[in-house]
């Protein structure tokens, strides 16, 4: 289904049969999810089958079976995150059992507590799905710490209630099938072995069916865990906590992380405690309430969401929506104890871990785009860079300042700058202005950089405007794009027959270093290095296979070329091997290379 308005169509037709014939529309549903088990669980039968009944007979067959299991076979994770240990939190324990009990939802294999505004019922499918799955309760500490205790008890029942409690077992059936073969098929997406590339054709046939048919079923299913909210919480509990959710929301992303992000503009190190920080901030009222909670009121439903929107869930409930102020006393103070600080000690390390060498950067780059701000501003006249130059420090530093005036007076004399046409028509599609659709598609024609996130901003403004053919062609290049890009990431990793490779781009400086590590390294015979051309892949960065014949007897190649591989330094990607194994490949180097780089000829 390679349209977006097929789709569309689709989801439309299945949502009026499941009001008129819901007995139907459920037993094609099952169908359908049925299939996609028939064929990956028979492909595994046939492959079990074949390596243990002709074992015997023939052992071409038993090689073919095992790499249908070794490629289709793969292990989920837990969901990341602060995995609750034994003893820890028990009242959150015992309100999370008896919460779990009231709901009728199966037993969980863990509770998670992650940094993020938001709850999740994670089922993680075992033996791809064909064994079932196993549940774990995925909790945020900034929720905890946003609703009150009643409020979150309506959260983790409404979490419950995508588990299939009571008479919603078989929507609870489809939504874990659902989540669940979302990873298989991410994860089918990543592998590259001819035989993955069997099933391929059948799921690009099957998950966009699969996707509009269960989509029907996935947002009554919110329906199905707003009612156990309801149900164990009240009605009125149950929209606090969606109001206090949506508007939590809001303060974070408008208020708290703005200010943290216009922090490293002053502090040169990211804040010690953001996640005590971020508790307090939500402690408090957000910013213009009533105006914000108005406008997501207004917000109408969409196909890339099953939830439905903050309107629809409030009639369901039957509770007339009505801001929520914040508690007097939190969840996380109620049923967390002390390892609330624990949490926000632990969550606030890993961002600043994560963030610190970029925060450092950006100070330092604030201070320099400061002065340079200033400087052109007392000139009395700019070159055309610095009139472009100025219009991007004016929106980035004043962000009250219209900068689309000054993109305009740059790009007059200067009208095939991508970045101008980038950034100015970042902010008139921004406004839903159609004049920044021109600026984005120059700025994408000129610059190849500027392709991909400029698809992504047209996207979001096509999706706005409910332009469904637009949409159509922007998702057919990024789609391509995507296949491009993780055909360039395993070029990079493998090497195969149908490889072509060129001339080193190697300078006389990685050179000398790479001939002084194969000099050091004492077991390195001979080396050729070449670069491989890489099919489709625009990044410019190149990717060089250092091929390596080793002296005398050799016990383990793979610690020897992990050895090499551990002590070269280059620019781009490479890969180091033998001729082991690839003397096709290994012939088309040396050609490539012109004669070893080490060892003489």
């Amino acid at each position: 289904m390679r349209s977006v308005e097929a789709y569309r169509g689709l989801v439309e037709r299945l949502e009026r049969e499941s009001r008129e014939s819901p007995g139907r529309y459920r037993l094609k549903l099952a169908l359908l999810a049925g299939l996609g088990f028939l064929v990956l669980g028979g492909s595994v039968l046939l492959a079990l089958g074949i390596s243990a009944g002709l074992v015997l007979v023939l052992w071409i067959p038993v090689a073919f079976g095992w790499v249908i299991l070794r490629a289709l076979w793969m292990k989920f994770d837990a969901p990341h995150g602060y995995r609750l240990r034994e003893g820890e939190a028990p009242e959150l324990r015992a309100e999370i059992e008896h919460l779990r009990h009231q709901a009728g939802a199966p037993p969980l294999a863990g509770i998670i507590i992650d940094n993020r505004l938001n709850a999740a019922a994670a089922s993680m499918p075992r033996a791809m799905g064909l064994l079932g799955s196993e549940h774990y309760l995925v909790l945020g500490l900034p929720l905890l710490q946003l609703l009150d205790r009643y409020q979150f008890g309506a959260v983790v029942a409404h979490e419950f209630g995508h588990f299939g409690g009571g008479h919603g077992r078989f929507a609870g059936w489809i939504y874990r099938v659902r989540e669940s073969w979302f990873r298989v098929l991410e994860e089918l997406e990543l592998r590259r072995s001819w035989v993955v590339r069997l099933f391929t054709r059948f799921f690009d046939w099957y998950a966009p069916y699969f996707n509009a048919y269960s989509f029907v079923l996935a947002r009554s299913n919110e329906y199905e865990a707003d009612a156990m909210a309801a149900k164990l919480a009240g009605p009125k509990v149950a929209a606090q906590a969606l109001v206090r959710i949506n508007l939590g929301s809001e303060q974070l992303d408008r208020d708290f992380w703005p200010g943290v992000r216009n922090a490293s503009r002053t502090d040169p190190h990211p804040p010690q405690a953001l996640y005590t920080d971020m508790a307090g901030h939500l402690a408090r009222p957000g910013m213009d309430e009533a105006t914000r909670l108005a406008a997501l009121l207004e917000e109408q439903p969409g196909l890339e969401d099953t939830h439905p929107t903050l309107t629809q869930r409030l009639a369901f409930l039957g509770v007339e929506p009505d801001l929520v102020p914040p508690p007097p006393r939190s969840a996380a103070d109620s049923l967390l104890g002390p390892l609330q600080a624990l949490l926000e000690a632990h969550f606030s390390h890993e961002w600043r871990e994560g963030v610190g060498e970029h925060w450092r950067h950006r100070h330092e780059q604030h201070g320099r785009d400061a002065a340079e701000l200033a400087r052109l501003e007392a000139l009395p006249t700019r070159s055309d860079d610095e009139a472009m130059e100025y219009a991007r420090l004016v929106e980035d530093l004043r962000p009250d300042t219209d900068a689309a005036p000054l993109y305009r007076a740059a790009l007059a004399y200067r009208p095939d700058h991508p970045m101008g046409h980038y950034r100015l028509g970042a902010l008139l599609l921004a406004r839903d202005d159609s004049a920044g659709v021109g600026h984005m598609r120059k700025a994408m024609d000129v610059d190849p950089d500027a392709v991909e996130p400029g698809l992504h901003e047209l996207d979001a403004y096509y999706r706005r405007r409910g332009d469904l053919a637009q949409r159509d062609a922007i998702r057919d290049r990024l789609r391509a794009m995507r296949t491009r890009a993780i055909d360039a990431a395993y070029g990079r990793q493998e090497l195969t027959r149908a490889d072509r490779f060129g001339r080193h781009a190697l300078d006389e400086d990685e050179l000398l270093a790479l001939r002084d590590v194969l000099e050091c390294h004492g077991r390195v015979k001979k080396a050729w290095v070449a670069r491989k051309l890489l099919a489709g892949d625009t990044s410019g960065v190149p990717h060089h296979v250092v091929l390596i014949a080793f002296s005398g007897i050799v016990f383990s190649e793979d610690r020897l070329l992990g050895e090499l591989a551990e002590a070269i330094e280059m620019r781009g990607s490479f890969i180091v091997c033998t001729a082991s194994n690839r003397k096709t490949v290994a012939s088309r180097v040396k050609n490539a290379a012109g004669g070893p780089l080490h060892g003489g000829r």
